[in-house]
């Protein structure tokens, strides 16, 4: 049996995500075992997997944000199959379902801006039975807390996390992580 995504956080509770070459070139030299992979496109997303794989350290591909690619389910395909990719990160349900049934780890992201999206969790949740969802932005305490109440999956706290105490409170609400594109918050624990 595989591990958990919180199994693979091991003590550290940040996971570092990275927007461009200069942040995968830092996060090699980060304490965080986990890399979220937010730009790329489909001639150079194998080797930024690749390098985050030959440090050591687990790589999931948000494959919504990767260029040359449709919102078809054959991404998911391509990315298992070219990249060694551990995870995908989607905020779309057939991806997450299509990255299950290929061994995938999953997490199912979705952004709350209002009560709609709140309540509209637990059914993409059930539909889509992900390892974990990333809930951004994620310095709300009180919605978090009430996610975790309502979605019994490990909950990523995501975006707009800025120092020590963010992370922390976000911890507190219920989160198993947090994830940010900040290198100064990738070594802060």
């Amino acid at each position: 049996m595989r591990e958990s995504i919180a199994e693979l956080l091991g003590d550290n509770p940040i996971i570092a995500a990275v927007k461009d070459d200069e942040g995968l070139q830092k996060v090699i030299d980060s304490s965080c075992n986990i890399v979220f992979v937010l730009y790329g496109d489909l001639c150079n997303i194998a080797n930024i997997v690749h390098k985050i794989k030959q440090a050591g350290k687990y790589a999931f591909v948000h494959v919504d944000l990767l260029e040359g690619t449709s919102s078809k389910e054959i991404v998911v395909d391509f990315v298992k199959s070219t990249t060694g990719a551990d995870g995908i990160i989607s905020t779309k349900t057939p991806m997450i379902k299509a990255a299950n049934a290929k061994g995938l780890y999953t997490v199912h992201r979705f952004f709350l801006i209002d009560s709609m999206s709140f309540h509209n969790i637990s059914k993409q949740v059930a539909a889509s039975n992900p390892d974990c969802i990333e809930v951004l932005p994620g310095c709300m305490p009180k919605v978090l807390s009430r996610v975790r109440e309502t979605v019994h999956v490990p909950m990523i706290a995501g975006g707009l996390a800025y120092d020590k105490e963010d992370v922390v409170t976000a911890l507190r609400a219920g989160a198993v992580a947090i994830s940010s594109t900040r290198p100064d918050v990738w070594d802060n624990i």
